[in-house]
């Protein structure tokens, strides 16, 4: 047994001719927040800490579909949501519809430290950070140039866009799935999930949702079993098409193989992959009580990293 953390940027249709300009800042930005993590755990901070720290992090860099870089509604507008759980007590705290919140992660911890509930939205999720004190900042802030691109692109194609979708271009009615090459028209959704030495666990995920979804959209990260989960196997944090993963019941489905069938980290989370799932729709990262890491996805790519404490690294985007 030993710690050990994996964190996601997303995952989808990462065409491997994205070029260095877009490539390296995300890769870099995991390979930074990775260390924060690192540092964090060996440091004594509890697994909800580390992956708190992790996605903040995450949350802040534009390149990445959360907090500041968060994709746009068909309105225009940010519609933020972020869940936490620990795998011990199964704790759980999950917000959406945040606008104004800077670190939606930190919010959902607040719910499940603070409040009775476990999930709260829109209005009242605001009204509560204005309670707790949490930071917030101008909508504005969150709508960076890019987005608005994405937005648009999506609105003329009439589609709502999954993370990392190549661009699609309007064209003849005969063609309407062509797009344009070396796309990189979606940035992805984050998530941490960590183990300490002693085994506990804690999952954490956040994002922007879908480019040009319908104002008051939820998706599978503050779901509960869906994109995060956590028990005392097992912490999960998944990524993609949030519609597919909460049918599938991604994160839940990964612990119930482990606990149920007596199934590895690794062979459960690959079953509900490549088995549960629709092609092209879903990534996950997870860790288990004892250790293991594991990072599939039926994408493309999926931009991932990890470590744990027999000094193994990995970064990657797409199958090696």
């Amino acid at each position: 047994m030993g710690w050990a953390i994996a964190l996601h940027g997303g995952a989808g249709d990462i065409p491997r001719s994205m070029p260095p300009e877009r490539r390296e800042p995300r890769e870099a930005a995991l390979r930074h927040c990775l260390q924060i993590g690192v540092d964090a755990i060996k440091a004594g901070r509890s697994p909800l800490d580390v992956v708190e720290l992790v996605v903040r992090e995450l949350e802040d860099n534009p390149h990445f579909n959360a907090g500041r870089g968060s994709v746009l509604t068909s309105n225009g507008t940010v519609e933020m949501e972020a869940c936490v759980m620990v795998g011990d007590t199964k704790k759980c705290g999950a917000v959406s519809g945040l606008t104004t919140v800077k670190n939606a992660v930190s919010l959902a911890r607040l719910v499940m430290e603070k409040t009775p509930h476990i999930y709260l939205g829109f209005d009242g999720a605001e009204q509560f950070a204005k309670e707790q004190g949490v930071e917030t900042l101008d909508a504005s802030h969150f709508i960076t140039p890019e987005n608005v691109d994405r937005l648009k692109q999506a609105k003329e194609a009439n589609k709502v866009q999954i993370d990392y979708t190549q661009p699609i271009q309007k064209v003849e009615e005969e063609d309407e799935s062509a797009s344009l090459p070396n796309g990189d028209s979606q940035i992805g959704t984050v998530g941490c999930v960590a183990v300490d030495s002693s085994g506990n666990l804690a999952a954490a995920t956040s994002t922007g949702g879908l480019v040009n979804k319908m104002a008051g959209r939820i998706g599978d990260t503050p779901i509960i079993g869906a994109g995060t989960y956590a028990n005392s196997l097992c912490a999960v944090s998944a990524t993609g098409k949030g519609e597919a993963i909460i049918r599938a019941t991604i994160g839940r489905d990964v612990a119930a193989l482990m606990e149920y069938k007596g199934l590895s980290l690794e062979k459960a989370a690959a079953y509900v992959v490549q088995e549960c799932a629709p092609v092209g729709t879903v990534g996950l990262v997870a860790v288990s009580a004892n250790g293991q890491v594991t990072m599939p996805f039926n994408t493309n790519g999926m931009f991932r990293a990890c470590a744990n404490e027999d000094g193994y690294t990995h970064v990657g985007i797409w199958q090696d």
